[in-house]
């Protein structure tokens, strides 16, 4: 009959690792509002501001308070007059928006994200095909209100469509008028050069 085995130290200081591995990542402060090529950026206990100007503790991320003039300590929120916030926008495009709309109660990222203070709820319309700028003036949103949204969005579409359709026709017609115009002058002086040589001949 075999003894059991003894776990060996390895095995013990790898489990241990992976502890403090797991314990770090969520002692990283939420990285909202940031591009994700940025993340490792924020991953040092000592962050530079990326103008080089001076460095900010990890506590001091996203704190609402501006410590980096280009706003890099806070680009999850609207602390920074120079600060951008990124929408990652999945389903749809991904872009950026200046800080000072983060929490503003008007919803800019179509997933919504930009207003996670809880003040508004917006909806995500990334799925819908569209950065749709969703506002409320009761800070009450409801599904009533993303159907009113969508149905402005396609009629917009259609009258975009519309003026399009047309400027089309009318460049074709002043197209059309230059022709004909340039057309008629050619002739006329055509005729005047024909009048002019049997004038000579007489």
């Amino acid at each position: 009959m075999e003894t059991p085995r003894s776990p060996k130290p390895t095995s013990f200081v790898s489990l241990l690792s992976i502890c403090f591995f797991f314990d770090s990542v969520r002692s990283v402060p939420s990285l909202i509002g940031v591009h994700p090529l940025d993340e490792k950026y924020y991953y040092s206990e000592v962050i530079k501001c990326k103008d080089g100007s001076k460095s900010f503790t990890i506590d001091r991320l996203n704190d609402d308070f501006c410590d980096c003039v280009d706003g890099t300590d806070e680009p999850g929120t609207s602390a920074c007059a120079r600060g951008k916030f990124y929408c990652r926008n999945m389903g749809s495009t991904p872009r950026f928006i200046f800080s000072s709309r983060v929490n503003d109660r008007i919803c800019d990222c179509c997933d919504g994200s930009d207003e996670y203070d809880g003040n508004i709820f917006c909806p995500n319309t990334c799925v819908m095909g569209g950065n749709i700028v969703y506002k409320s003036n009761n800070d009450i949103s409801t599904t009533r209100d993303v159907d009113i949204i969508v149905n402005r969005k396609v009629q917009e579409e259609i009258t975009e469509e519309d003026i399009f359709q047309k400027l089309i026709g009318l460049k074709l017609v002043i197209i059309l008028q230059v022709a004909l115009t340039s057309f008629a002058i050619l002739i006329w002086a055509n005729r005047c050069r024909v009048k002019s040589k049997r004038r000579r001949h007489r």
